[in-house]
């Protein structure tokens, strides 16, 4: 019979661990390849606590124990959301980073408890770092050889059966031999014989290689291991591999079926092999370790070349950007017309923008779940609608709505905050907006010298919020995959410090990220304005040295009727019609009728 509640499943997960001997378990959101985003079968939070967000980790005690004997720990994004999902009398909310499941274990957990982590779920240096927490409470932290969810998880799906297909070298711009041939480069300098290049965005990348095992993403559940000489194993299960992949991939690559990794991995005895820390996990290294290789952690060396695009992945991007941008067009005029009866609810708005953007032969999927956020849920930065917290847009509110597709060529992402009628904004959302606008239109217009970083820039987009006392809690720009991940490093433009990988990494021409700034009244509105832009080389007369900028890739209307024109200098009124002017010259040629003069009416000069 089927656990259906929450209160079973954690009920059976305790006794699974007494089973075993084990005092205590963590469980992370998390895969083999400590992915972001996480296929059906490895989403063991969820069925365990019901918490759907994308960060996150619960902490269970097996035995006596005081009050719910489990916690759930997420940062400040998910604040709400994890009230709302997960059972208060099941688990208790803990803060992060305030605390950490290590910390709360190493505080309730008895003396000489044994604590057990999957070594395939967890890096390396977490794992370290718990140990050494509990450690010194006189609690053991134990790696273990299967995980304890899995033996209760009745109806657990099964990974993707999804074959693999090949990417085209034109569309990569890169062959999967010179790219491996450049990561042999490394190795030999470096002095290493191998890496186990883990990440699932970067295999793809390495191999020219797509899948469909993880929504959203488009990658193949599989690793690499690459040698100094240009070869390289691929692991993955067999019934993905078609003819016309393993010609694509040539002699050089030998296919491995994904069980023969571990033992792969152990056979590697007297090697000096590069693994990255920050993107493979516990068991990787314990492997390694076994086996007798030496291990050195290093940077995954596929994540700066993937982050610099090719100029076919250049302009890859903006076909890809060209044609979202008529899909999210169509939508917002439909918004404009619809919303203010208050019939459109959330979940019908990303419906009707996944319409949209499936009018396009070329879209293969989205590039992550919407966010389809009315009233008091556009102050909620990571809002996931869903059958429970759907609510119509109410008429006279702020919508905002951020989104993304997936293609052959790019892949995109857009925020669009409107205000749906009728009447009028109030001068409140319109001051807030047109700042945010200012600190957007800060960023897109800057010039920088090359080695400046994203942590640097992050104050542009700031400035005229903190004027007015304000600001906002996430990042404001991250990496963009092509056809990969919408999310991708090393780069990244937010505050400084530890808390942010990859605010340290200088900028190089052929990086895109977003330019996102925002701003969120508790239960109110939210409003954040997101294009995507594509670092440059420019020329500025008599310039010292050489100097970057960047090229706005995104190109859809934004909405006047949030902007106080008095509060835009002369230069951010130009910016904005001549943005508007090339929105118009891009996406007109691809609509008609309403839509088209709809589109001409919004791209007006200021």
């Amino acid at each position: 019979m089927l656990m259906n509640t929450h209160e079973a499943r954690l009920d059976a997960l305790r006794k699974e661990l007494q089973r075993r001997e084990l005092d205590g378990f963590v469980v992370p959101i998390s895969d083999e390849h400590m992915s972001e985003y996480v296929g059906s079968y490895a989403q063991r939070l969820h069925w365990l606590t019901g918490f759907a967000g994308s960060a996150g980790s619960a902490a269970v005690l097996a035995g006596s124990y005081s009050g719910t004997g489990a916690a759930m720990f997420t940062d400040g994004r998910y604040t709400v959301q994890v009230r709302e999902q997960v059972d208060a009398a099941l688990f208790d909310y803990k803060d992060v980073p305030a605390t950490s499941p290590a910390k709360w274990i190493a505080k309730h957990a008895a003396k000489g408890a044994r604590i057990g982590y999957d070594a395939w779920l967890h890096g390396v240096e977490w794992a370290e770092a718990a140990a050494k927490e509990l450690t010194r409470k006189g609690i053991e932290l134990v790696p273990l050889g299967s995980n304890p969810i899995d033996a209760v998880w009745e109806d657990r799906p099964a990974p993707s059966p999804a074959q693999a297909v090949p990417h085209d070298d034109r569309l990569a711009g890169r062959s999967s031999a010179d790219k491996r041939n450049e990561i042999a480069d490394w190795l030999k300098e470096e002095g290493y014989d191998a890496t186990v290049v883990t990440a699932l965005d970067s295999v793809a990348w390495l191999m020219n290689m797509r899948g469909a095992d993880i929504a959203n993403t488009p990658v193949a559940l599989s690793y690499a291991l690459v040698r100094a000489d240009g070869t390289a194993d691929l692991f993955i299960a067999p019934d993905k591999v078609s003819p016309e992949l393993a010609q694509h991939l040539g002699n050089a690559v030998t296919l491995r079926d994904r069980g023969e990794f571990v033992p792969a991995l152990e056979s590697l005895s007297g090697k000096s092999v590069a693994v990255d820390p920050e993107r493979a996990v516990a068991g990787i290294f314990h492997a390694l370790e076994k086996g007798g290789a030496r291990v050195s952690r290093a940077e995954d060396p596929a994540v700066l070349p993937k982050a610099i695009k090719t100029p076919a992945e250049q302009q890859g991007h903006r076909d890809a950007q060209a044609r979202d941008g008529a899909a999210v067009t169509r939508f917002l005029r439909w918004i404009a017309e619809n919303a203010p009866s208050g019939e459109v609810d959330e979940l019908g708005a990303a419906a009707k923008l996944r319409a949209f953007r499936g009018l396009s032969p070329d879209l293969k999927d989205t590039s992550f779940d919407t966010i389809s956020a009315a009233a008091g849920h556009a102050a909620l930065p990571h809002y996931k609608v869903d059958e429970e917290s759907n609510i119509a847009i109410p008429p006279s509110s702020i919508f905002l709505c951020d989104s993304g597709g997936q293609y052959l060529d790019g892949t995109t992402d857009i925020t669009r905050t409107v205000w749906v009628g009728p009447g009028e904004p109030s001068a409140e959302m319109i001051d807030r907006n047109t700042r945010v606008l200012k600190g957007h239109i800060q960023l897109a217009q800057a010039r920088f010298p090359v080695g400046t970083n994203g942590g640097q820039l992050d104050t542009l987009a700031r400035m005229h919020l903190w004027q007015a006392g304000v600001d906002y809690g996430h990042g404001t720009g991250h990496g963009v995959g092509s056809y990969l991940s919408v999310h991708e490093g090393p780069q990244r433009i937010s505050k400084s410090g530890g808390a942010f990988a990859g605010t340290d990494t200088p900028l190089a021409a052929g990086m895109l990220l977003s330019n996102e700034p925002g701003y969120y009244k508790p239960g109110e509105f939210g409003i954040r304005i997101e294009n995507l832009v594509l670092t440059v080389a420019v020329d500025i007369d008599q310039a010292e040295g050489e100097w970057l900028g960047f090229e706005t890739l995104t190109l859809v209307p934004l909405d006047r009727r949030l902007v106080d024109k008095g509060l835009l200098t002369e230069s951010e009124i130009a910016w904005w019609n001549a943005y508007h002017a090339q929105v118009r010259a891009v996406l007109a040629p691809q609509l008609e009728g309403e839509d088209l003069a709809w589109l001409e009416a919004e791209c007006a000069p200021l």
